[in-house]
């Protein structure tokens, strides 16, 4: 037995005495989560036992550094822990934008101070992250951004906005892109900072979905006061930063059907609830029946190239950002394909958005539906995306 099938044994060993039954199964919603932070109450006490578990094993950020909280894991063994986790259908026992993305960036471009002082955290569940990228004028031009940061003494202060924070009004903390030289071009005027949102002058205001959700946030900065000392990279070069987080973005986006633990919503159990089979035992709707098998196959596709393009990002190999942004693109559009199946098969029950003559899974699901919209925007719209995979991937002309 070679060492990755022994820790692939020992694994599957100690998830199944770590993790509690009531935390396998599909998690009802994003808030159901426990995403960490200051001010963040436990759903129950097995959600407690099962993060303390994974907390004290160092598996909530697996590939980190153990210096920095993590375990130490290589890609492989990290592969073979989700595949163990997704096989008892353990759910996620922390989540956090920090994870994904901010303490990435730290770890590549930050100073060793701020990799021991953020990481370390953000691990133990012990700061909550925010983005602060987005803004009402600067959206998909990203480098249009118009927050400023004039720097005075050993400080920034910062004014402007930031639009589609999630999460803001619950976080503690925030990674976020200002303008720091107006006359420089608009990519090279950029810096990234990190900064506590109980700081003095930083508030925000929810923004209602059109699936009811209001996670989504406007933030705002009125002369903010930020320690030049928590700059991320140089000054006026947040540019670089900033592109490597959007990769990171992008891996989390074209893989947010997994992050959002809804691998319940099978079309092919629901077909076989909703409309039924045939003499034969096949699903009794044969267009519907090839839109499944369809989905499926692209589904076990998808899954197979992002095991292959997540080994390349772990090796830095220079295409896998251009590979992330393909993934981003497709990820979200087979979510969004795949929900409206869902809303096909369901009929007339796809149709509520409230009342008791519907389940909970039924009006959880037609929800879903809509906030498969949000997400082919979220992270880099997919007509955007197109036209940069046309430009940068295919070099097709403008």
């Amino acid at each position: 037995m070679d060492a990755l099938e022994q820790f692939r044994l020992q694994t599957r060993e100690w998830l199944e005495a770590n993790c509690p039954e009531s935390m396998r199964g599909p998690v009802p919603s994003m808030d159901e989560h426990y995403w960490g932070g200051r001010n963040v109450a436990f759903k129950s006490e097995d959600q407690k036992a099962w993060f303390e578990s994974m907390r004290d094993k160092n598996w909530i950020a697996p590939s980190w550094p153990e210096k920095y909280g993590g375990a130490g894991l290589s890609t492989a063994e990290v592969a073979v822990l989700k595949e163990e986790m997704k096989s008892i259908e353990a759910r996620p026992a922390h989540i956090n934008l920090g994870i994904w993305m901010a303490c990435p960036a730290i770890m590549e471009f930050g100073s060793e101070e701020q990799k021991l002082k953020y990481l370390p955290m953000t691990a133990r569940g012990e700061i909550r992250w925010c983005q602060g990228y987005s803004e009402p004028g600067a959206g998909s031009d990203l480098a249009g951004l118009q927050t400023k940061a004039v720097r005075d003494g050993d400080d920034f202060i910062i004014n402007g906005s930031k639009i589609w924070t999630s999460y803001a009004d619950e976080s503690d903390y925030i990674y976020c892109l200002v303008r720091t030289n107006q006359d420089a071009p608009k990519r090279e005027g950029i810096t990234f900072l990190v900064f506590d949102m109980a700081s003095e002058g930083v508030s925000t205001q929810t923004i209602e979905l059109t699936n009811g959700d209001s996670h989504f946030c406007q933030t705002f900065f009125d002369n903010v006061r930020v320690p030049v000392a928590n700059v991320i990279g140089e000054i006026d070069k947040g540019w670089t930063v900033a592109k490597r987080v959007l990769e990171l973005e992008r891996a989390m986006m074209s893989d947010i059907e997994e992050s959002a633990a809804r691998h319940e919503d099978s079309p092919s159990k629901l077909a076989k609830e909703y409309i039924g089979l045939d003499g034969e035992g096949k699903i009794a709707d044969r267009i519907l029946r090839d839109r499944i098998a369809q989905n499926a196959m692209n589904t076990e596709a998808f899954d197979a190239t992002m095991a292959r393009v997540y080994e390349e990002f772990a090796a830095s190999d220079p295409l896998a950002g251009m590979a992330m942004m393909i993934a981003k693109y497709q990820g979200t559009e087979e979510d969004k394909r795949k929900y409206q199946l869902i809303m096909d098969i369901l009929g007339n029950k796809s149709l509520g958005w409230e009342g008791e003559q519907f389940s909970d899974g039924e009006l959880r699901m037609s929800k879903q539906h809509f906030l498969t919209y949000a997400h082919t925007i979220a992270g880099g719209t997919s007509e955007v995306q197109l036209n940069i995979i046309a430009k940068r991937v295919l070099g097709l002309p403008d």
